[in-house]
């Protein structure tokens, strides 16, 4: 089967997004429109922003690595 090339993989979901997932994309936006392109400086600006892992946890470069992995599996 042929994937069609303009397909956008969040299109294709089985499901809506969940409030977590939002507030994390919303957080991830946020940085990048202010100039923010390191990871360490991304998991320090999600650390400023309130919005802990789900295990309750402070963001590390590892563990949003893991979750990157995770919610794109």
């Amino acid at each position: 089967m042929q994937q069609d090339r303009y397909l956008q993989p969040h299109q294709a979901r089985q499901r809506p997004a969940t409030t977590y997932e939002d507030l994390l994309g919303d957080a991830i936006e946020r940085a990048f429109g202010d100039g923010v392109h390191d990871l360490a400086g991304l998991v320090e600006r999600l650390n400023d922003s309130g919005l802990a892992t789900p295990g309750g946890q402070a963001w590390t470069e590892d563990n949003y690595r893991q979750e990157m992995a995770k919610l794109a599996a």
